[in-house]
């Protein structure tokens, strides 16, 4: 059995009404994912940070889930040398 520990920190600048994430996965001590995400609030919207950073944060990890799905299509299809859609894994 074999036992990996990736891990992801996720980094918020907030900017004004605007808040900014970056997810890095760290795999492997060396290898880095980057997933960004922003969220911005309407003027017309209550200040609630905590909703901002929710939303930067949620959409920096899905970007950073896409990136790892289409890198391990990619790896299929180099392996296979069959074309593989991301979105069926």
């Amino acid at each position: 059995m074999t036992t990996k520990t990736w891990m992801v920190q996720v980094h918020l600048d907030e900017q004004g009404d605007d808040t900014f994430a970056d997810a890095v996965l760290t795999a492997d001590a060396k290898d880095e994912v980057h997933g960004r995400g922003t969220s911005r609030r309407n003027p017309a919207d209550e200040a609630s940070p905590q909703i901002g950073d929710e939303l930067a944060a949620a959409r920096a990890l899905s970007d950073l889930a896409h990136q790892l799905l289409s890198a391990a299509a990619s790896d299929i299809e180099a392996r296979t040398r069959q074309q593989v859609n991301s979105l069926d894994l």
